[in-house]
């Protein structure tokens, strides 16, 4: 063991190498003991672990986890390229279970999940959630159950939802103002840019009321970001890469917390504090105007909700420090899924164009050309809720769900799952299943209105776990109403107001895909109007 500790370490930079040899002298006993008190082997499969690699003693695959970049790709490199429905890792004790199966999935998510209701205690998390005062970020508790329960009852009602239908449409209207105003000036269209400035933007007017994030309106007059909202926008998204770190801290917390281990506790403190410097400033001035000063004439964002919310007993029921979180979580997880599901979208429509002649025969047949599709369209647009759907399925917009956590020793696929165990669940892995899907790689939104689909309305959540879009079960995505909103509103809009094309400069188009599942080359399109010049809005902030 020795010679092959040598070997391996002196293949490493100078500070890993330590880090090696300290985790081998410091964590034995207390790893060890964890390891020891494993199930034994046993022909009885309820008791074994699911199959896995083998590992070093005491560290178990931890050493391969740090030498593997980017981390998300270690779990294919150790199997092989095998992928087996259900996999286990040790990492220094802490197992971490791999789901590539939809029946397993569907197991732990929807048979057991109360199993599987927790979250792992990872700085990265508690940094985000505020030392666990979000929800999505803590624990399975009080905590969580009082959040959840007021964002679902209150800031997800029917009602709220409805009262904020115009601040959603006044960014709809200024999608449109934006891309007309590219046209006009000859630009050339960055969809992953625009279809971000719109996520921000709408984010913002639910949380704040407001598109800026400054007391001067920082946008140009076409829509674009300011100074400060682009740091903001930009910080949002660097927060959101710090959640699928895998970093070592992650498995040896007590050992190595405030090391900074691969910059990552120094990444999501700089980058989440700058979201919060932001976020705050508006939060602690309505917190003042509702709770000292009196309040307004009503309720108009769902800042105003949280900060009016009481108790059976009059009390306040969300704290300010609770809502500073919980505007952070929200940040992070409105913005990316919609516009990375529109980019891929449309780049499939431009490399399939019978599927953009499908979606804009539906437009045109439901909506027509004489106004602009709206809300209350969406139940009616099928088809192009199918190509949201296939796009999830085909493009997800990252490698795992969010970790859960085994609340208690409980099994999967029949094998033993030891309590603590984090469990992930591939994303690509499902979608691209040829065991779930036939010819998986085929875009192909019909899939979805195959049997009786097409006499029902189309729902972008599966919760058959075939592939992913939403998250279900108790940890599942509170926001799947406004989520599915924004994201058919854009792709809607974004198709009925203008005809589009390659940029001439763009060259090929590839749908090759970076490390983190984008595109590889973001998409540049070229715009042209595609209605009568009286139907595109003027920009409004």
């Amino acid at each position: 063991m020795t010679m092959m500790m040598m070997s391996l370490t002196t293949s490493l930079p100078y500070p890993i190498q330590i880090l090696l040899v300290f985790i081998l002298s410091m964590a034995s006993i207390t790893l060890l003991g964890r390891i020891l008190s494993s199930p034994p082997k046993t022909k009885d499969r309820s008791r074994q672990l699911p199959p896995g690699p083998p590992g070093w003693p005491i560290l178990g695959n931890l050493p391969e986890l740090i030498m593997t970049r980017p981390r998300h790709k270690y779990f294919d490199h150790a199997m092989k390229g095998l992928k087996p429905e259900i996999a286990c890792f040790n990492f220094a004790g802490t197992h971490a279970i791999i789901i590539n199966s939809d029946e397993i999935a569907r197991e732990a998510f929807k048979e057991r999940d109360a199993d599987f209701a927790d979250r792992p205690n990872l700085f990265n998390m508690r940094t985000i959630g505020g030392n666990h005062k979000s929800m999505g970020n803590s624990p399975y508790g009080e905590q969580f159950m009082k959040m959840k329960r007021v964002i679902t009852t209150e800031l997800m009602s029917v009602k709220t939802l409805n009262m904020l239908v115009a601040a959603r449409t006044i960014e709809a209207d200024n999608l449109l103002a934006y891309l007309h105003s590219m046209y006009q000036r000859s630009e050339t269209a960055d969809v992953r840019e625009f279809s971000r400035v719109y996520g921000y933007a709408v984010t913002m007017r639910l949380l704040f009321g407001r598109r800026h994030v400054t007391k001067d309106n920082a946008f140009s007059d076409e829509g674009r970001l300011g100074k400060a909202e682009k740091d903001h926008l930009d910080a949002i998204f660097e927060t959101l890469n710090c959640l699928p770190s895998f970093s070592p801290a992650d498995y040896l917390e007590k050992w190595f917390r405030g090391w900074n281990i691969d910059g990552q506790e120094e990444r999501v403190r700089v980058y989440c504090n700058k979201v919060r410097s932001y976020n705050n400033p508006i939060i602690d001035e309505r917190v003042e105007l509702w709770r000292e000063k009196g309040g307004k004439a009503a309720v108009e964002d769902w800042i105003d909700t949280f900060i009016t919310l009481k108790d059976e007993n009059g009390k306040y029921l969300i704290t300010p420090d609770e809502i500073k979180a919980q505007c952070v979580e929200f940040s992070i997880a409105a913005i990316d899924n919609p516009a990375n599901n529109l980019e891929w979208t449309l780049a499939e429509m431009l490399k399939n164009p019978e599927i953009l002649k499908k979606a804009l025969k539906e437009l045109d047949e439901v909506v027509g050309r004489d106004r602009l599709v709206q809300e209350s369209d969406i139940a009616n647009l099928n088809y192009l809720k199918a190509c949201c759907r296939e796009t999830f399925r085909v493009h997800p917009s990252a490698h795992y769900v969010p970790p859960h956590v085994a609340r208690q020793d409980t099994t999967l696929g029949g094998y033993f799952i030891p309590k603590g165990s984090h469990i992930h669940v591939g994303r690509p892995t499902l979608g691209r299943s040829s065991k779930i899907w036939k010819d998986p790689l085929v875009y192909k939104p019909e899939r979805h209105l195959e049997g009786d689909g097409i006499s029902k309305e189309i729902s972008l959540v599966e919760t058959e776990m075939r592939f992913v879009s939403f998250g279900t079960g108790r940890r599942g995505c509170v926001g799947v109403k406004v989520g599915t909103i924004m994201m058919v509103i854009m792709l809607a809009r974004f198709l009925q107001g203008f005809n589009w094309k390659l940029d001439p400069g763009y060259g090929p188009l590839s749908l090759e895909e970076d490390d983190a599942l984008l595109m590889a080359k973001p998409l540049l399109l070229s715009v042209e109007p595609r209605l009568a010049p009286n139907l595109y809005p003027k920009f409004r902030s």
